[in-house]
């Protein structure tokens, strides 16, 4: 069943994705080729406890970091490491807050210094492929709409759409009802409503669209090591349309 928040229960959320949006600021200021993900890590937890929230991903299902750091080839879930960026490379981030019952969850894939034309296409391509199913997010469309629209972006610019994995309902729990594919058709599945909180997040691959899981059981991966790219904002449907909860202030 399909949860819809309050204005009081929109308010908390909003102040979660802000904590999430502090992060990003943050680690986006951070990130440079010598870096290692645990420090990044390090970072993004001691900004989330310092805001009074306690990140999400920590612990949950055993996880046992704080982001999931998902370089070049990775989709999501990876877990931080020693492990140091080097020029050239992306980093897919992903941050959850939870403060006073309610989470805000975001994801962001970004350049480490300079990269390669096809890895910025990449990146262009997902984040318009984010903007386009966000401008869906409206009462009286469907689910289907919004991962139709992200299918449309990626892949009329040549790219592959991860379909194992799906965007998800947030509020009290991480992930709520509904799951939200990134791929069509338009028109089907639940109309969306005031008081809907949602988590879209398009996943979108450089090569093909098939993925694996690696050992550690939480990494997953392209199966032709092809890079990917994962953009995700936390966003509530309002009476005229949506306001993105985790938009960073800059």
């Amino acid at each position: 069943m399909i949860y819809k928040k309050s204005s009081e229960e929109i308010k908390i959320m909003r102040r979660a994705g802000a904590v999430v949006a502090d992060v990003f600021e943050a680690l986006e200021e951070a990130l440079r080729p010598g870096v290692s993900t645990s420090e990044l890590d390090a970072i993004a937890e001691k900004i989330i406890k310092d805001a009074g929230a306690t990140p999400s991903f920590k612990g949950y299902r055993g996880f046992p970091a704080s982001i999931c750091a998902s370089p070049n080839h990775v989709i999501v879930h990876g877990i931080p490491s020693a492990m140091k960026l080097e020029e050239g490379d992306i980093i897919s981030l992903d941050v959850g807050a939870f403060l006073n019952g309610y989470h805000g969850d975001s994801a962001w894939t970004f350049p480490v210094g300079d990269v390669a034309p096809e890895a910025a296409e990449l990146l262009k391509v997902t984040e318009a492929s984010l903007d386009a199913a966000l401008e869906r997010c409206k009462p009286g469309n469907r689910l289907g709409d919004i991962g139709f629209a992200v299918e449309e972006v990626a892949e009329s610019a040549g790219f592959s759409i991860v379909r194992e994995y799906a965007g998800h309902g947030v509020g009290r729990a991480l992930h709520e009802e509904p799951s939200i594919p990134n791929y069509g058709p338009a028109g089907r599945r639940e109309v969306l409503a005031p008081g809907m909180t949602l988590a879209i997040e398009p996943m979108v691959n450089l090569g093909g669209a098939g993925t694996k899981t690696l050992a550690d059981g939480w990494a997953v991966v392209t199966a032709d090591g092809s890079l990917s790219a994962h953009f995700e904002h936390t966003v509530a449907i309002t009476e005229d349309g949506h306001e993105v909860l985790t938009k960073r202030r800059s």
